[in-house]
């Protein structure tokens, strides 16, 4: 129960659809009970996501192909403005987000898949080669192309481009 949040959070990503992200939660759930004797030690959350991550795969395959970048809704992804932040200031932070959510939600889904479990879930590289079931160089490799697809995002490149304006006037 503790790792519903982090659970979904991977499903939203991968699945990109908040219902279908729930369904393939409330699945994983259900698998994570019937296959509870598996777990060993203390990796409750790799384990848990490992499940997700099975999950959300299996309802891609059995529903769809992988959906465009256009499909996610990007208004669900934003970070919480500060409720004390100045109108301005909430505004740019909502554009900096849905910027930020439309790169990632463009990135293919091996790449997306490891830089939502490393940077928005904080597990490690380990963590993530167990989840993702590929070596850790293998990570490394996944997490410095997705970094560098992002650096090149076209919707990140924009709100830079508007920052520096912005900052030499």
């Amino acid at each position: 129960m503790p790792h519903l949040d982090a659970g979904y959070n991977l499903a939203r990503w991968l699945v990109r659809d908040a219902l279908d992200a729930e369904d393939v939660v409330q699945d994983a759930c259900v698998r994570a009970l019937r296959y509870l004797d598996s777990l060993q030690g203390d990796a409750a959350r790799p384990w848990f996501l490992t499940i997700v991550r099975h999950a959300s795969y299996d309802f891609l395959a059995r529903h769809r192909s992988e959906p465009a970048a256009g499909e996610l809704d990007i208004a669900e992804l934003e970070i919480a403005a500060d409720a004390a932040s100045e109108p301005e200031c909430q505004a740019a932070r909502r554009g900096v987000s849905r910027a930020l959510a439309r790169a990632l939600a463009g990135l293919a889904l091996p790449y997306r898949e490891v830089i939502v479990l490393r940077e928005l879930e904080e597990l490690s590289y380990r963590e993530i080669a167990t989840i993702a079931g590929i070596p850790i160089g293998t990570v490394m490799s996944r997490l410095a192309r997705a970094r560098a697809l992002l650096r090149r995002s076209p919707a990140l490149y924009a709100i830079a481009g508007q920052r520096t304006a912005g900052e030499s006037s």
